[in-house]
């Protein structure tokens, strides 16, 4: 999920190749939640004493329990204050929708060749998929599986673990710093998703602005090939 930028980058076909499996953040990245996500934690920050508009930026990409320890405010257990926005968080899911093409991009894969590695728990983004529409993936890292959150690699190699692949052998799809930050540290290749951000951030990776200009299929070696969409390759 992110408020962040739009990025100056490469073109998209710079990530295009063989790959032996697609990890993606979920947040901003295959779903927007935003907008419900700005909701609970304005209301939380408010409560803090916070300047609500500098704070929100910060929120995305990372575990709730990093950012709320990270601001050290006097008095406040991080770990409970996390928990308490995450229940408010997986009732409150009005709003979040599919990125662009991401359900037809996801329905596309292998199912044992893909994985969600998201900050947020796992009931959170259970609750957020299901009210996106998307599918459940056969293997979801989450903010209780790691000791260590983005930017820390240790999410995505976990995942790569789960797979059965080797990190520098996947793709991983992300939209914030943090986990750009991570999927670099984890030796992967890294494409970013655009959909959410509003000011241009700038990165050496290429990046899309939704699904709906990529293809994957796999070839006969079981890797997945990632390529423009025709109307894409027509409109360059």
């Amino acid at each position: 999920m992110s408020a962040l930028p739009s990025p100056s980058s490469p073109s998209m076909p710079s990530a295009a190749g063989r790959y032996r499996a697609f990890l993606f953040d979920m947040d901003g990245t295959v779903i927007n939640s935003i907008a419900a996500a700005e909701r609970i934690w304005g209301t939380w920050a408010q409560r803090q004493g916070l300047d609500v508009a500098t704070f929100l930026p910060t929120i995305h990409g990372a575990r709730s329990v990093d950012t709320i320890a990270q601001l050290r405010l006097p008095g406040v257990d991080a770990q409970r204050e996390s928990q308490g926005i995450t229940d408010a968080e997986i009732i409150d899911v009005e709003g979040i929708i599919e990125i662009a093409g991401a359900l037809r991009f996801l329905q596309s894969l292998p199912p044992a060749q893909w994985a969600i590695v998201t900050s947020a728990p796992r009931a959170l983004a259970t609750a957020r998929l299901k009210a996106a529409g998307m599918p459940l993936p056969a293997i979801m890292v989450t903010a209780e599986d790691v000791k260590e959150g983005k930017p820390k690699p240790d999410c995505y190699l976990l995942a790569a673990e789960k797979l059965g692949v080797a990190p520098f052998e996947c793709l991983v799809f992300e939209d914030a710093s943090v986990g750009i930050e991570a999927g670099e540290a984890a030796g992967a290749k890294v494409i970013v998703v655009t959909a959410t951000h509003a000011h241009p951030l700038a990165t050496r990776h290429p990046a899309i602005d939704s699904y709906e200009s990529i293809v994957a299929t796999v070839d006969a070696d079981g890797f997945i090939v990632l390529a423009k969409t025709a109307a894409a390759r027509a409109t360059r």
